[in-house]
């Protein structure tokens, strides 16, 4: 999903949209809150529907690797590590630093917060959360953007709906499988 279809799904959502404004809503404190909770549901969705992305490194023996240095050459920021291949290593930090114990390459999966957007990210720009993910994020960014108007409520029924719906969403990046090459006697 491009920025430009997010930002219209959610004004449409929530009633706010205007297509001639530039900001295409003409709810001035709409606009000024927008981008800010679409980042904020964005980081939540990604936590439990995680971004993926693989590194390599050059690691020397004796270095220690930290998040902020895998981020500079995954390009997102980096959150988690999952997986480290290709040199020996300890994890330290509670996870979030790797002490390489012998020189190679370190070849790391990862999990990774999306970029951010703004109102001047281009309308193209391709937002990085998965489909399932995608067609949440309206209700969370709606709950959010209305959870002030006691009037009607409707920031406590998109806030349900959302909740729901991440209740239902699958987290699993992957599906796990086993081979066994030559059969199995039972």
């Amino acid at each position: 999903m491009k920025k430009e279809e997010l930002v219209r799904k959610i004004l449409v959502l929530i009633e706010e949209y205007v297509p001639e404004e530039d900001a295409l809503t003409e709810d001035p404190d709409i606009a000024a809150k927008l981008y800010d909770v679409i980042n904020q549901v964005m980081y939540e969705l990604c936590r439990m529907k995680k971004i993926a992305r693989y590194v390599e490194m050059p690691a020397v023996k004796g270095q220690i690797i930290t998040l902020p240095e895998i981020s500079a050459v995954c390009g997102n920021t980096v959150y988690q590590i999952d997986v480290v291949r290709g040199v020996p290593y300890e994890y330290r930090a509670g996870g979030t630093v790797l002490k390489i114990l012998e020189s190679g390459t370190a070849e790391i999966d990862c999990f990774v917060y999306p970029k951010r957007i703004y109102a001047d990210t281009p309308d193209d720009y391709e937002l990085e959360l998965s489909d399932d993910a995608l067609e949440i994020l309206p209700y969370g960014v709606a709950a959010d953007l209305l959870k002030s108007d006691k009037s009607m409520e409707y920031g406590t029924v998109y806030g349900t709906t959302y909740e729901k719906m991440l209740n239902r969403l699958d987290p699993r990046v992957h599906m796990a499988s086993i081979y066994i090459d030559g059969g199995v006697n039972i």
